[in-house]
């Protein structure tokens, strides 16, 4: 997948984890007194008249009154009696002494999910519980403004869905952030003659026009030196192993205010005939390496030439990069990738 601006200005998502627990009984009795933040406040019967529903201005849940969307009325609920069984949200507790809510479970129709979610927030509130976090799908989109009005906030969203997050305690919230940075990765391709892959972007950016190395975004779960085979291969058509991560930039409030990790990795070419992807690279070719680096670009960018140049002393052997090695944590018992270098090199 190609960035839309590439070059050392190139801008390249993380999700922490829960791991599922006993899930948190759907139905229970309990009595929902005055809570310390009020999540349980001013409520209206379930049944309400006619004339009550054509208000023209009602305001919302948090309030206890009705909501009006698209011709759906929500209604805050009310417990006649502390002894009568109340709908849960089907959800599970966290590793932090959070909750994490089923999305394949949410109840289909506005009135039930609005019912369901403030019982069991007011539940969960009683039980000591910290972070909740609200996963909707897309076709329950409906759903994401009765959220937002019970005081839930946006962490993330992706193709599919929306997560929404609400930290129930008196206190700073202390959930991790919404994923903050962009992970993109450059191909070092060069070969016996000692000429380099390059290539011209077909976008309007700073590097228009210059013969650059190969560069993109990782896809979701990809390996680093993984996404850097696959770039090259895609915009150059030339197949690669990969040898080294050599270098790696950090820059902050690139693209949509996000950082950006743009991670540089030396590849050795197996193939060697080029074949472009011309929805998205104007030319590529083999370019000896003195010509490349004489390009008034690489002479006024001085990152991009120490880039180059630590690139060029590890093809001479004078530079060591990170190598991957692959390994199991106890922290959570799977197989990842470490880049380091050798003991013996260090």
């Amino acid at each position: 997948m190609e960035a839309a601006v590439k070059g050392w200005h190139f801008s390249g998502l993380y999700c922490q984890r829960y791991s599922e627990k006993p899930r948190v009984s759907r139905r229970e009795s309990c009595s929902f007194q005055g809570l310390s933040r009020g999540i349980w406040r001013k409520t209206l019967p379930l049944e309400v008249n006619s004339s009550e529903l054509n208000s023209s201005s009602i305001p919302f849940l948090r309030g206890g009154y009705v909501l009006r969307r698209k011709g759906i009325q929500v209604l805050s609920p009310r417990i006649s009696s502390p002894s009568v069984p109340v709908e849960f949200l089907d959800a599970w507790e966290d590793e932090y002494d959070g909750v994490v809510i089923n999305p394949e479970n949410l109840p289909s129709s506005a009135n039930a999910f609005a019912s369901a979610l403030r019982a069991s927030m007011s539940n969960w509130e009683l039980k000591g519980k910290r972070g909740i976090w609200l996963k909707i799908l897309l076709e329950k989109a409906d759903l994401v403004p009765i959220a937002i009005q019970e005081g839930f906030n946006f962490h993330h969203a992706e193709p599919g869905y929306v997560m929404l997050t609400y930290w129930l305690p008196n206190e700073p919230c202390l959930l991790p952030a919404s994923p903050s940075h962009q992970i993109g990765i450059g191909g070092f391709v060069m070969n016996h003659k000692r000429e380099v892959l390059v290539v011209k972007e077909k976008c309007p950016c700073s590097c228009s026009g210059v013969w650059k190395l190969p560069t993109g975004y990782i896809n979701k779960s990809e390996e680093i030196f993984s996404g850097a085979v696959r770039e090259v291969k895609e915009e150059t058509g030339i197949d690669t192993i990969f040898l080294e991560m050599v270098a790696f930039r950090h820059a902050h409030l690139v693209a949509f205010e996000q950082s950006d990790l743009l991670f540089v990795c030396m590849l050795k070419p197996l193939t060697f005939e080029i074949t472009i992807d011309e929805k998205e690279i104007q030319a590529a070719k083999w370019m000896p390496l003195d010509e490349f680096v004489s390009q008034p670009f690489y002479k006024e960018d001085h990152m991009s030439r120490k880039v180059i140049d630590i690139c060029i002393s590890k093809y001479d052997n004078r530079y060591n990069g990170f190598i991957a090695h692959q390994m199991t944590s106890k922290l959570d018992r799977k197989l990842s990738y470490l880049y380091y270098n050798e003991p013996e090199k260090i």
